[in-house]
């Protein structure tokens, strides 16, 4: 299956303390750019994350970030609702006490109870943060998984342009044969007409060596060997569109193919029909090049 370039995935997870956003994203490139924007705490993240990424993206200019938020809650004092109880009660004693030996004191406020030891549970000062990167990198998966499924679905998309693209190329090609051939005819009485003027005009002319110029001459226009090899870049090309793996630069190449014999062909046309076919030629080509320049 044709992979595009461009793709975008996100995948969403979270433990009891955090929640995070993986976001992987991409567009073509020549060849493989990683942009890894992820926590720098987290020891041994980024290397683990990037050979994921290399292990499963060959091709294109790909940005994976991940942010990260601690749930509420996580990492503040907690209430101990039996300590508190039992404080509680001991201040009522200490009150009721004093108040039969005649001694005043103030009523304890609720900032001054919660101070006392054991009332409220200390948060904790440090994140695990190897637990952290297992749970966040056992989502890695699921997001390579998900972005793959968008380049493919962008990839199905770009293959049916570009086989389009091949068809028409090969069309065009049917028609540079057809107006090649009848364009032989013209030039084969043109150069009988040349050749038999140049032997009225003039005396002593060397008619083999004529003869063997224009033959030159016909040769030099010939467009078959040009007609051939564009007809086995069709079949090169789909075989490619239609094929298994990271295959852009392989269609990048056989662009330069197919341009340098329609530039041949139209070098040579001689004729403003056989022209014309190859200047669209030129112009199916490039727009399919810029296809091309979108596949992995």
């Amino acid at each position: 299956m044709t992979r595009s370039m461009t793709g975008y995935a996100t995948v969403r997870g979270q433990t009891a303390d955090w929640s995070w956003v993986w976001d992987l994203r991409s567009v073509n490139g020549r060849g493989l750019d990683l942009r890894l924007r992820l926590p720098d705490w987290i020891e041994g993240l980024e290397p683990a994350a990037r050979a994921a990424l290399q292990a499963e993206i060959s091709r294109g200019s790909v940005t994976l970030s991940l942010k990260l938020t601690r749930s509420e809650g996580a990492g503040t004092a907690t209430l101990d609702r039996a300590a508190l109880r039992r404080t509680v009660v001991i201040l009522r004693e200490i009150e009721d006490l004093a108040a039969e030996n005649e001694l005043a004191v103030r009523h304890a406020t609720a900032a001054e109870i919660a101070a006392l030891p054991g009332v409220l549970s200390a948060p904790a000062d440090e994140v695990d943060a190897g637990a952290l990167r297992t749970a966040v990198l056992a989502d890695l998966d699921r997001l390579i998984a998900a972005f793959h499924a968008s380049r493919e679905a962008e990839g199905a998309a770009l293959a049916k342009v570009i086989g389009a693209q091949i068809d028409r190329i090969e069309a065009l090609t049917a028609q540079a044969a057809d107006s090649a051939e009848a364009r032989a005819e013209a030039q084969r009485a043109a150069l009988t007409a040349a050749l038999a003027r140049i032997l009225d005009a003039a005396e002593g002319v060397d008619e083999g060596r004529i003869a063997q110029e224009l033959a030159l001459l016909a040769v030099k226009s010939d467009v078959t060997e040009e007609l051939d090899r564009l007809r086995a870049h069709v079949g090169a090309a789909r075989a490619l569109v239609t094929g298994q793996g990271p295959r852009g630069r392989k269609l990048d190449f056989l662009m330069q193919e197919f341009n340098r014999e329609a530039n041949t062909l139209c070098s040579k046309a001689g004729s403003a029909a056989l022209t014309a076919i190859g200047l669209d030629l030129k112009t199916v080509i490039d727009q399919m090049r810029e296809q091309v320049q979108n596949v992995e």
